[in-house]
């Protein structure tokens, strides 16, 4: 049976997601404006594993942080943890140790550690000192500013990546403002990043490629101009597709801003809301439409 919310086909279907490692920095300034700075840089060409090395992006602005400066909490996700790990060291010290005023503290419990300020401290060229406080190491290095300070070891915990949904349209037009729509409301969900620009992504792809040496290529199911040249996934009135990949702290999360996507994306123009999936090929959790608006999915 069908499933219609607010006249707008939920296709009968599930996005296919997999399980990656994930930190949380803590990115803190004397103002706003420089702690966003720096988790834009941060997460500067971060928006997907298969060519970036990793997927992140700015979780929220926080009013309580440790030091009780404005501050910004960023996600970063990798397959492995050895490869979280240099992502995040190379990021922290590249975009954060170089932006004013900044510090960088972890933003996770989790029993797992990286060494992240253990590594940066020789930056400080042996001057750099540690100090210990409530059981945690800090390390302080010195700059020409003053002074960066840094958690020595970040936690990670296992997450949940490649949440989709896929917003088809009667146009571009339509499509781009439901998309727009729904990441408003996607990023109003806590424990989740949304890593394409803008949250969006028009050149979703697939496994696989017919070039050998690629190892994913063009979703050619969901491309318009390939409409009578392949078996098609468009309805005949849709004539443009946008993709929002979520990526979260769990599955709960990842789940609770797929069902405020598709619920914001309903707008006029939209005819169909689906998912993407790999038949099983790419990750273990089948997350399902019908199921996220009305809750449970499968493993």
């Amino acid at each position: 049976m069908t499933l219609n919310l607010n006249g707008i086909e939920i296709e009968d279907t599930y996005a296919e997601a997999f399980e990656m490692q994930c930190a949380r920095a803590i990115i803190t300034a004397d103002s706003i404006q420089w702690a966003r700075e720096a988790a834009n840089q941060m997460t500067g060409f971060a928006s997907s594993i298969i060519a970036c090395g990793c997927e992140a992006g700015v979780e929220e602005e926080l009013n309580s942080t440790p030091d009780g400066r404005p501050g910004v909490s960023v996600l970063v996700f990798a397959r492995t943890k050895e490869r979280l790990a240099r992502q995040l060291l190379d990021r922290v010290g590249q975009c954060v140790l170089t932006c004013a005023t900044t510090a960088c503290f972890n933003g996770l419990n989790a029993m797992e550690k990286i060494p992240i300020g253990r590594w940066l401290r020789y930056f400080g060229d042996g001057f750099q000192s540690s100090k210990i406080v409530g059981g945690i190491r800090y390390w302080r290095i010195p700059v020409m500013e003053g002074e960066f300070l840094v958690e020595d070891q970040f936690g990670v915990r296992s997450a949940v990546g490649g949440g989709n949904l896929l917003i088809l349209g009667v146009d571009a037009k339509a499509a781009l403002r439901a998309a727009e729509a729904a990441v408003e409301a996607m990023r109003a969900v806590k424990g989740i990043i949304l890593p394409f620009p803008g949250g969006i992504v028009r050149s979703g792809s697939k496994v696989g490629s017919r070039y050998k040496f690629l190892g994913a290529a063009t979703n050619s199911a969901f491309c318009p101009t390939l409409r009578g040249r392949i078996e098609t996934a468009l309805p005949d009135e849709v004539n443009s597709a946008f993709e929002i990949v979520i990526d979260g702290l769990d599955l709960a999360a990842v789940e609770r801003a797929m069902r405020v996507g598709i619920e914001a994306a309903c707008m006029p123009g939209v005819r169909r809301i689906s998912a993407g999936n790999y038949q099983g090929r790419l990750g273990q959790y089948k997350i399902y439409l019908k199921k996220v608006l009305g809750g449970g999915t499968e493993r």
